[in-house]
């Protein structure tokens, strides 16, 4: 049924007469210029991410484990050109992919989850678990999650396939500047944390966040200098940049953070390229031609 649900739809999509398949498969873009931009944190803007999560979580566990001491010395970093997806792939985008090549849909089994080591328990990642071959009920519009590293790069070579322009995922460079702008703010926002423009666990308005994914885009006011949606909380975002063998570096925070010094653009560490995770997501980057 799954399969037979998703065909259909991907046929209606293709052929329907008032929808091209660019509206309903590819991603939006924004443009980011070359040049330079301000890159990585000094030591008051790593003190100010420790306060953050002290305050919010109580204790010091970010300090002491030196979780921001990896991030680059403040300066100058330069790029190319490059266009990047306003908001994160989306499950009813990813859906389409699936359709088309049958790959393996989002799930993770009970043991690898356990053998990840992960603080969240297994069931908590049904919610965004796919079944036969569907996205999870009223989640169409939410980023796709539990994709590896390998799921997101077939992804982006289906979609340069399917539309001829080269598509892969951003390096941490290329995320850092089209999430912080070229000034080297603190957050993509500003200099001040403020818990009303990102989907992160703070509170908002007398009450918690929604401890979840929410359909993309929906804080407009925490969008970067350049128009970028989620550039902090939502899910954490696969990056093209290595660190070590077999790890990835990721960006971005994500739903379940309180603080918010991980959220911040210049906050990076590394997960496994084989992971899949209810905290990890992507966004891709088009390539000029």
């Amino acid at each position: 049924m799954g399969w037979k649900f998703i065909s259909v739809l991907a046929i209606t999509i293709l052929l329907a007469p008032n929808i091209a398949w660019g509206d309903a498969a590819v991603p939006r873009v924004i443009p980011i210029p070359a040049g330079a931009f301000i890159q990585g944190s000094d030591r008051a803007e790593r003190e100010a991410a420790y306060r953050l999560d002290e305050a919010a979580y109580g204790h010091s566990v970010t300090r002491k484990n030196k979780w921001y001491e990896s991030e680059f010395k403040r300066g100058p970093a330069n790029t190319g050109a490059y266009d990047i997806t306003a908001t994160l792939i989306t499950n009813a985008q990813y859906a389409v992919f699936i359709a088309a090549t049958r790959r393996a849909a989002p799930d993770v089994d009970r043991a690898t989850w356990r053998g990840y080591g992960l603080i969240h328990p297994w069931p908590r990642t049904r919610r965004h678990a796919w079944v036969n071959g569907e996205p999870p009920p009223g989640r169409a519009d939410h980023p796709v999650v539990l994709v590896s590293h390998g799921d997101v790069a077939a992804y982006a070579a289906w979609l340069s396939r399917r539309t001829g322009a080269k598509w892969r995922l951003p390096t941490e460079r290329e995320w850092e500047k089209a999430a912080r702008g070229v000034d080297g703010r603190r957050f993509p926002w500003g200099p001040d944390f403020d818990p009303t423009k990102l989907n992160s666990h703070d509170p908002k308005d007398q009450t918690k966040g929604p401890f979840d994914t929410t359909p993309v885009g929906a804080f407009h006011a925490g969008a970067s200098p350049f128009g970028l949606l989620d550039p902090a909380g939502q899910v954490f975002e696969w990056t093209a940049t290595t660190s070590g063998a077999g790890r990835y570096v990721v960006k971005g925070g994500s739903w379940d953070d309180s603080g918010c010094g991980i959220c911040r653009p210049a906050a990076r560490h590394t997960r496994p390229e084989s992971l899949k995770h209810i905290l990890i997501g992507f966004r891709l980057v088009r390539e000029r031609s």
